[in-house]
């Protein structure tokens, strides 16, 4: 059996590909790979950034694989380490991901989605909820939507399963940047260039302080960081790269990054 995913690593850059078709829905033994599969790009340091993509032009990812629902996977089921989709609950994951959308994301595919800090679709890409159609709950979406884009174009999502396209998706900031199907993959490599050459334990300070301090008040956040009470935030602080980049602006030169 073929794998569910194409893994390749190019330098500092891993590049994750769900190639199930016809549609690259995914089941539960996908997902757990998918776990797996960026539980090791957390883990290992010479790993910067990843990109997350589909294969084909017509599906980033529908979601959760109907097939294997209507032989007995139940949606409760072991998705894995990260969640469904590797991505959504896998702890500590410090680093950047880019979602290049390169079609359809819907459901669990839209979830998986906006799981990454950066999101580049394809001028094609489509978006929707539509497990109120199904009777079932967009769980992942329902606690993160509302909190990143306005709270009623959040429910009206959730509540009617409605298609939104990718210039949509850009104006309320559910993507960043739309370009047509040939440079999707280009520009998320340029965009992964950029990160891969930046400072990784900044990257890391700066993804645990938003995780961290979402649900905070302003100063108990403030307290969290200024204090150094958040291990990332306490390793830079302590880093040599800290001290490169003070070096590097006063020398007026381009910092040298190690990670440490």
């Amino acid at each position: 059996m073929s794998s569910p995913l194409i893994v390749e690593r190019r330098g500092k850059i891993l590049e994750v590909t769900i190639n199930r078709p016809k549609a690259n829905a995914i089941d539960a033994p996908t997902s757990r790979i998918m776990g797996e599969t960026f539980a090791k790009f957390r883990d290992d340091p010479e790993l910067r950034v990843a990109i997350l993509t589909g294969s084909g032009e017509k599906f980033f990812c529908p979601g959760w694989d109907l097939k294997a629902a209507a032989e007995g996977e139940a949606p409760d089921s072991d998705y894995g380490v990260g969640g469904f989709g590797g991505l959504q609950e896998l702890p500590g994951l410090n680093k950047p991901v880019i979602a290049a959308v390169n079609g359809i994301a819907f459901g669990g595919g839209f979830e998986i989605m906006i799981s990454a800090d950066i999101i580049i679709a394809a001028d094609h890409a489509t978006f929707a909820l539509p497990e109120i159609n199904s009777g079932t709950l967009a769980d992942a979406a329902t606690i993160k939507l509302p909190r990143r884009i306005p709270y009623h174009v959040a429910m009206e999502l959730l509540f009617t399963g409605r298609r939104m396209d990718a210039h949509e998706a850009k104006q309320w900031g559910i993507v960043n940047e739309i370009v047509t199907q040939p440079n999707l993959m280009i520009r998320a490599r340029e965009v992964a260039a950029m990160l891969a050459e930046g400072p990784p334990l900044v990257f890391a300070a700066i993804k645990e302080t938003v995780r961290e301090t979402e649900r905070l008040t302003v100063q108990e956040a403030f307290d969290l960081v200024t204090k150094r009470k958040l291990k990332t935030v306490d390793t830079l602080y302590a880093s040599d790269d800290q001290k490169e980049g003070a070096r590097a602006f006063a020398e007026k030169r381009k910092p040298v990054w190690k990670g440490r």
